[in-house]
């Protein structure tokens, strides 16, 4: 059965912006209702570490900065097991 909830334009706009961050993250058209059992804790997202991709903005120096890192990491790394 739906019902009817009046709301004020404010919350209305703030409602829409969590609908929309919530289709970015699902890739998919979703609906107010949607979007209420969300914020209400109703419906659980699954989280997948593919959500991320694209969502760490770096420049081309800042990526080579932190291979550079982890190469010289991996340098000084040993195992036990194997050492």
């Amino acid at each position: 059965m739906a019902k009817t909830v009046r709301v004020d334009e404010e919350t209305y706009r703030r409602l829409c912006e969590q609908a929309g961050k919530l289709q970015t993250v699902l890739k998919r058209p979703v609906s107010l209702d949607e979007t209420i059992r969300y914020l209400t804790g109703r419906l659980k997202m699954r989280n997948r570490i593919s959500d991320l991709a694209g969502s760490w903005d770096i420049s081309d120096q800042e990526a080579e900065a932190i291979k550079k890192d982890l190469a010289e990491g991996w340098k000084r790394w040993t195992s036990k097991r194997y050492a």
